[in-house]
């Protein structure tokens, strides 16, 4: 098997937007926003100016992709990254696909210079909060809101 955690293309458009769908609606449960927009937002990703998205593919295949966005921290004066997604299909789950991807992210935060990455996850995702336990992660004392 061969593994590789790379920057997102053009060439992946497609197997990507299969795999947004599976983590938006399959895994979250979320409406989908449309095949549009998605495909819209991974192209303003390529672009690398409002954030990044890196792929796991395995023997040719995506198996995860992992999404982070730059932007400020006035704590911090400095930038961040926003690791908004990191998701791997079921089988991949607690496996060296899922530490790469998020190996990855750490890395290009810190290689580019950011402050650091943080994340969310939800409070029943009990499985990835663990993960990111085992992977140093220090679950912080905020409250997050959201409104339409």
């Amino acid at each position: 098997m061969s593994l590789v955690i790379r920057n997102a293309s053009a060439d992946d458009v497609n197997r990507l937007t299969e795999l947004m769908y599976e983590y938006v609606v399959g895994f979250y449960q979320n409406p989908w926003p449309s095949t549009e927009k998605i495909q819209q937002l991974i192209h303003t990703l390529l672009e690398k100016e409002k954030g990044i998205q890196f792929v796991a593919e395995l023997d040719g295949k995506l198996v995860g992709f992992a999404t982070l966005y730059f932007t400020f921290s006035t704590m911090k004066a400095n930038e961040v990254t926003i690791m908004n997604d990191l998701f791997v299909i079921e089988p991949f789950r607690d496996t060296d696909v899922e530490s790469r991807l998020f190996l990855q992210c750490q890395s290009y935060s810190r290689d580019h210079g950011y402050a650091h990455m943080t994340w969310i996850t939800a409070p029943g995702n009990i499985r990835a909060q663990h993960f990111f336990d085992k992977m140093g992660g220090v679950q912080k004392d905020w409250v997050n809101y959201s409104i339409v």
